[in-house]
């Protein structure tokens, strides 16, 4: 199998290089070819499992294009963890770090395309690649920064707040992502996202008109 380098066109080795920048601003070329070679490319269709319940996740994965809906199953009850877009990382993590069977799914919202990484090609590339261990940990700094703050932003503030400002600041996944798993993921009873969706809505036509 030949490395990720080998499938991703311009375009996608552009987007891949700024995600990494993000990071790592002094992240190069050179060093995105050298850690690309410890990659591989996954693509997946719509609604399709990228990891299921019961078994160990082998991938620790950056999006490339598509959405990645991570949840577990709760008393018959879906219960939505992550929504992973472009430049996100997702993978189940307590699987991936202890090797044991994985309680969450991993389910593709659209035709999406994966930069995965293996969990014993992990271990060379920290071993090898000069930065992987820094930017490894800046990586999964973000990620945990990132729940906190939205874990802390939904005990602080109202509802209606807390809704309005992830309107604001995340105004494609109302276009992209199923309500249904919007308010899973926000911790908001459908029915309430519902309302306040409409009253966003009728707002805006009040101000426009």
């Amino acid at each position: 199998m030949k490395d990720a380098s080998h499938y991703i066109h311009h375009g996608l080795a552009d987007a891949t290089l700024r995600n990494f920048q993000t990071f790592m601003p002094e992240f190069t070329t050179a060093d995105q070819q050298m850690l690309l070679h410890y990659c591989e490319v996954r693509k997946f269709p719509k609604k399709a499992k990228v990891v299921q319940a019961g078994e160990v996740d082998d991938y620790l994965n950056r999006v490339l294009t598509g959405r990645v809906r991570k949840y577990v199953r709760v008393h018959k009850r879906e219960q939505t963890l992550q929504l992973a877009t472009e430049g996100h990382v997702v993978h189940s993590e307590l699987s991936f770090l202890t090797r044991r069977p994985s309680l969450a799914l991993l389910e593709t919202l659209e035709p999406t395309v994966l930069v995965s990484l293996r969990y014993d090609k992990m271990e060379v590339a920290l071993e090898k690649f000069p930065h992987g261990e820094r930017l490894g940990r800046l990586i999964l700094t973000a990620m945990y920064i990132k729940k906190d703050e939205r874990r802390y932003s939904r005990a602080s503030k109202s509802l209606r707040k807390f809704f309005l400002d992830y309107r604001a600041h995340h105004p494609h996944m109302l276009q992209r992502v199923p309500q249904k798993y919007l308010a899973s993921y926000l911790n908001i009873k459908p029915e309430t996202f519902s309302r306040l969706k409409h009253l966003l809505y009728r707002r805006r036509r009040e101000t426009s008109g």
